[in-house]
């Protein structure tokens, strides 16, 4: 029996790109045990299952930093929760759809984007793998810009003002 309808799209989804997780679909019917590969046995050594174990993050602020600081890590990317949330509090005040079309970066044709406040030439050269190619997209727009802020000045922790 088949679904009807559009295909639904989630951020769980976006979770398993994220996590680097290969999902594997196998049929419901037609299936047996003796068809299916034996699941490997767990060692000592091994690192914890993933499979099967994902993080849903809210679509709000709270869950788009800890989103964000869950990509961070898993690309070696420096920053805590509270410098994020202090710095997008000041840039944009938490709208992720904001743009700044009066400083000098408009004027010269590249306005600021996003939570954090990225040009789009910033967010092309600093854009983390497994997030969306999209300034206006929340995790993305935060984690290029802490990538953007551990390359020029160690940490987002040690931005104060406006980078």
């Amino acid at each position: 029996m088949t679904a009807s309808g559009p295909p639904r799209h989630s951020r769980l989804v976006r979770s398993f790109a994220v996590a680097g997780v290969a999902a594997v679909a196998l049929p419901l019917f037609g299936a047996s045990t003796a068809s299916a590969a034996p699941a490997a046995p767990a060692t000592a050594t091994a690192a914890p299952a993933a499979a099967g174990t994902v993080t849903a993050y809210p679509d709000n602020l709270d869950g788009w930093i800890r989103e964000s600081l869950s990509v961070m890590a898993q690309h070696g990317i420096p920053g805590s929760y509270d410098s994020i949330h202090r710095n997008i509090l000041r840039e944009s005040s938490g709208n992720p759809q904001a743009i700044n079309l009066w400083d000098s970066n408009a004027m010269a044709g590249t306005p600021s984007k996003g939570l954090l406040q990225v040009i789009d030439p910033t967010f092309q050269a600093y854009h983390v793998p497994g997030t969306a190619f999209d300034p206006f997209d929340p995790v993305a727009n935060i984690t290029a810009a802490c990538n953007y802020a551990a390359d020029r000045y160690g940490s987002i922790d040690n931005v104060f003002g406006a980078y």
